[in-house]
Order: C-alpha cells, then structure tokens, then sequence
C-alpha cells in the first residue's frame, strides 16, 4: 500500500465518523452495554492464561489439590462468564443491527424522495444508489462491530504482551514487527476490490434487472410471445460469467495476501516460543510458565491474525459507508427560494412565459419558447405529437424540474418562490403510466390525500367522478378489496387502473388538476361515459389536459396545438376548426378513423346478432 492509498484510506476517517453518529443516534445505550461486554470479553484470554501457569506451578511443586482448587475453581467461572458475554453479546448485536438498519432506512427513504427527479435522469446517479442501498446500508453497524473486535484483540493482545515482556521485552516487538507487513498488503488488496466494485456496478445492476425481467409477472407474457426467455438468460450468464471470474480473481489474490501475512506472524511467534523453549529446557522457567508462554504464543497469533483481518474489514467497511455518505450527501436544487407558500387557487392565473426546457443529458429542447396562460377556473387542454413535449409540462408545474429559461407565473409571482411541497398539495394528478400500488382499493385511491384514507363518503364520490363505480361492486370487499396480484388480491385491466388513479386525483379535491392522457387506456363506451360528465367534474377548478385525443381536448376552455416545443396554435375547438391549420386537418383524419372503427363494431355486432 503505497503513499497516495495510505492517504485515500485518511480522507475516508470523516465518513467512518459520521457512520459511526449514525449507530449512536440509533442505539446508544445498547452501544454502551455492547462496549461493556466486549471489554469483559477481551480480557478473560489473559485470566485464564494466568490462572493456568498458576494451576500447572502449584502442581508440579507437589501441593496437595486444596492448593490448585482455587485457580481451577477460578477458570471454570471464567469459561461459564465467557459463555455468558458471547450469547449475550448475540443478543445485544441483534437489537443493535435492527435499530441501526431501521434508520439507516429511513435515511436512505428520506433522502431518495428528497431529490430532484434530475438525479434519476443519470446512469451514475443509479450507480450511486445501488452502492448505498445494497452494499453500504449495513456497513454502519459492521464498522462498529470490526472497531469492536479490533480494540477488544487489541486489549488482549497488550495484556498478553505485557505479561511476555517479563520473559523478553523484544518478543511482543518481534510479533508486531512481523505483522505490519501484513496489514499493508492486505490493506492493498482491499483498495483494488472496491476499485473493482466501482468499475463493475453498472454490470452487476445489470444483472440484477435482467433477474427482475426473467422472474416479473409484468413481463411474463411477453416474454412467452417473443420467446426471449433463452437470448435474456444467456445475457444474463454471460454477465454472471465476467463478474463471477473478478470475484474469484480477487479472492485468490486476497488468499495468497492473506498466507503471506499469517506465514510471516508465525515466524515471527515460533521464534519467540523456541527461545522460552530453550530457557525451560536450561532450568530458567517453570513448566507453567512454559505452558502459559505456548498459549500466550497460540493467543496473540489468533489475536494478532484477528487484528489483521479487523483493519482490513475495517477499511473496506470505510470504503463503503463512503458510497453511503455519498448518496446522503447528494444536494437538491428544487427548493423555495423565498418565505412564500402557495395559494392556489390563483386569483388571476398561471402562465407559462418563454420557457425553454432540455432534460439533463438531453441533445434537443422539450420546450422551446413556450408561453401559455391557464385562467383561474378554466381548463386548458394541450395536445401535439408524442415527443412535442406535452408531460414536460405537469413536471415544471409540479417543480420537479424548474426552467432553464422563462418563467412560470403564479398571480405574476415566479413559482421557484414558493415551497415545492405546499405548492404541490395543491395539485391533484393523473399521470400518463399511474403507479399501480399493490394495496387495498381504499389505499389506491386514498394515497390522493393520506389523511383522508377513513373518509368513506369522500372515497365514494371520488371513484363516482371517475366512473369506477361498477368496478368497485365487482370487487370482493369493497374498499378493501386488494389490487394486484403481488400479494394475492385481483388483477385489473388497464383502464380499471387509469380509472383506480383517476379517482385518487380527485380524492385530493385540489384546486387545481392535471391530467395527462386521461382516457388513453379507456374504451370508447368509458371514455364518453367520463367525458359528458367532464365539465361537472372539473367545475371550480382550474385544470390542465395533456392528450394527443381530440375528442377529448374538444371539452377544454381552450386547446394549445405544440410541435417540437413550440406553440404553433390555440384557440377554441371551434375556432381552431375554423382556422383550417394543423389541429383542423389532425381533427378530421382522427374522426374519420373513430367513424370507421365504430362502423366496424356495428358490422360486427349485426353479424352476431
């Protein structure tokens, strides 16, 4: 271990520290008993090594058994107390590793609702998180633990040192002498491991999704169809194939660290023990000391080997609460940048005023120029092409991200200077892909508003807005009937899902709402079922509509036509028929096809008839 490592290894004391706060914030006074315990359990190699050169010289100086009933009286306490401290030492781990992992948890859950949405638009960002989550989140605990057993070999070993020092000072010095070496090499090894897991984290979260995909009931049937279970899992082993020959790799080399570092400590110790031998043998010592001297021998080589092994666990656990540190470390942007809080409904209006937008690592602008204005009350409706940068929209409203240029304008006031939080419980929602929670139909829909989750009344008129009424007595139980089949409850299609989620924008009974391609997953007969009863839904309420549908946009206050970005029209239904441009021609190529599928469905209904 050279210069530059030995100074990498410092630059990680910080992190080590905060770890450390961490299992002290968690468990402090089972921290202490543990410290207690492992002190007590330390020292009792060296009692007993003690009261054994006093049972062996009493003996062979021919006292009667009274004489070597008190130091064998004393080492059998010492052995019935070491079994002790070790069950209670389990005992006192398994409370201390729960406490600490339910906040390093919590930490990790905090922190990863905290960022900005730009974090996840990064493969590095992925990379850094995988690190936390899966191989830093119990390293705390481990350090603490290696700290532990490093300082409770350490006591041992100085006291065992100590007591050798009477017989030859330069014996201890010889066994430390032999065993520096050791730990720089093992130290080493450890370096070029985690440099190795940090080329190698990308491929192995590889692995894991190609796991996810071949064992998903999401991908299940396309995978039968496509019959890409074989191409899948040959990548799969492939992937395992490469990981698993750097992983054998570097434990062959930590072996053969590991043989030299143990070769050269027992040098070191059956030099020391032929020298006692030879005194014994000279008539110097005492045959107790010559059995208590080959114990303290065989003690500090398991103690000193202990030693060894806990600073390089040590290390590596270092290494890896700095990739914990990391991801809790990580800064967000999206933040108020003023005392204010949001006070939707607006008085006036909120406008979008020449905003340009790429997302992070993107090669072309989501919107470019984008001015617009949604009238308090009114409901606006935006349609264009996938990609014109339509769901961009819902996220600069929700600050998810803010603009690169322009503003957003809430009352003439810029949004960044309200508080993200208090400007979102403002907002009910319906994404384009709603998240389909394994839960109770109750839980579904009540996520809108948390606090409300008992309100029967408001769970009802909710799923009556969305026109999931008919669903809900399909379902055995009601409310709590569970959704999906994760954890054995039912399985909806996709439009029970968009309506399930349709219902839970409208249980946070939010001033304002957004829905983005609310009927793109209902059929023909739902969707104008839902969209005569739109305007009474959505009365009081300032709204907008994402939706590439233009039977649907038809029932907005006004419709903004984007392509690449840009505003290219607006107006009302009838006015942008009237006008004869992209919207107009775009409305009659999507009616003709709605007329002809519909004469399809009555062709085929008169034929079964």
């Amino acid at each position: 271990m050279d210069l530059r490592q030995i100074q990498r290894s410092i630059r990680l004391l910080p992190a080590g520290r905060r770890a450390l706060s961490l299992v002290w914030q968690a468990a402090r006074g089972w921290t202490l008993l543990w410290a207690l315990l492992l002190v007590g359990q330390g020292l009792l190699p060296a009692a007993l090594a003690l009261l054994l050169r006093s049972l062996v010289n009493r003996m062979t100086r021919g006292l009667i058994w009274q004489a070597a009933l008190a130091p064998a009286l004393g080492m059998a306490a010492l052995w019935l107390l070491g079994l002790l401290l070790t069950n209670a030492l389990v005992c006192v781990r398994t409370v201390q590793a729960e406490k600490v992992q339910a906040l390093i948890d919590r930490l990790l859950h905090e922190q990863a609702l905290r960022l900005d949405l730009s974090f996840f638009d990064h493969a590095e960002s992925y990379d850094i998180l995988h690190r936390a989550r899966v191989d830093a989140s119990t390293q705390p605990l481990a350090l603490l633990e290696n700290l532990g057993a490093l300082f409770q070999n350490s006591l041992g070993f100085l006291v065992l040192a100590g007591i050798v020092c009477g017989y030859a000072y330069w014996i201890p010095l010889l066994w430390l002498a032999c065993g520096i070496p050791g730990l720089f090499w093992i130290g080493r090894q450890i370096l070029r491991e985690h440099r190795w897991h940090l080329q190698h984290t990308g491929a192995e979260r590889h692995v894991r999704y190609l796991d996810w995909v071949l064992t998903e009931q999401s991908t299940a049937a396309e995978l039968r169809v496509y019959q890409l279970g074989k191409h899948l899992h040959e990548q799969f082993e492939r992937l395992q194939t490469q990981l698993r020959g750097g992983r054998v790799t570097m434990a062959r080399q930590t072996s053969v660290a590991g043989v030299g570092a143990g070769a050269l400590a027992w040098a070191g110790n059956l030099a020391g023990l032929g020298w006692i031998l030879h005194r014994t043998l000279a008539g110097q010592i005492g045959l107790g000391d010559l059995l208590f001297c080959i114990q303290a021998v065989q003690q500090s080589q398991v103690q000193l080997r202990t030693l060894l092994e806990g600073a390089g666990k040590i290390l590596r656990s270092l290494l890896f609460i700095e990739n914990l540190d990391l991801f809790l470390r990580q800064k967000t942007r999206i933040h108020a940048e003023t005392a204010h809080r949001a006070t939707l409904p607006a008085r006036r209006s909120l406008r979008f005023e020449n905003i340009g937008f790429t997302y992070p690592g993107g090669t072309h602008k989501a919107l470019d120029e984008f001015s617009m204005e949604i009238p308090v009350g009114r409901v606006v409706a935006v349609v264009g092409k996938n990609g014109a940068g339509k769901s961009t929209l819902l996220k600069l409203l929700c600050r998810f991200y803010d603009p690169d240029q322009g503003r957003i304008l809430l009352d003439g006031e810029d949004l960044r200077h309200f508080d993200p939080e208090a400007l979102r419980e403002q907002i009910g929602i319906l994404f384009q892909d709603p998240v389909r929670y394994q839960a109770t139909v109750r839980e579904n829909v009540g996520f809108g508003a948390v606090d409300a989750l008992d309100d029967e009344e408001r769970l009802r008129r909710a799923v009556e807005q969305a026109g999931a009424t008919s669903l809900l007595r399909e379902l055995p139980g009601g409310f709590d009937a569970q959704l999906g089949k994760w954890f054995g409850g039912s399985e909806l299609s996709g439009g029970q899902w968009q309506r399930i989620a349709l219902a839970r924008a409208f249980f946070r009974q939010a001033p304002f709402v957004i829905l983005d391609e609310p009927t793109s997953a209902m059929d023909s007969w739902a969707e104008q079922d839902w969209l005569q009863r739109f305007r009474q839904l959505t009365a009081g309420k300032t709204g907008l509509m994402i939706t590439h549908r233009f039977t649907t946009a038809m029932y907005a206050d006004s419709i903004y036509v984007l392509d690449r970005g840009r505003v290219i029209e607006s107006g009302t239904h009838n006015e942008l028929i009237a006008s004869n441009g992209c919207y107009a021609y775009s409305w009659h190529a999507q009616t003709r096809e709605i007329n002809r599928a519909n004469l399809h469905t009555m062709a085929d209904s008169y034929v079964e008839l």
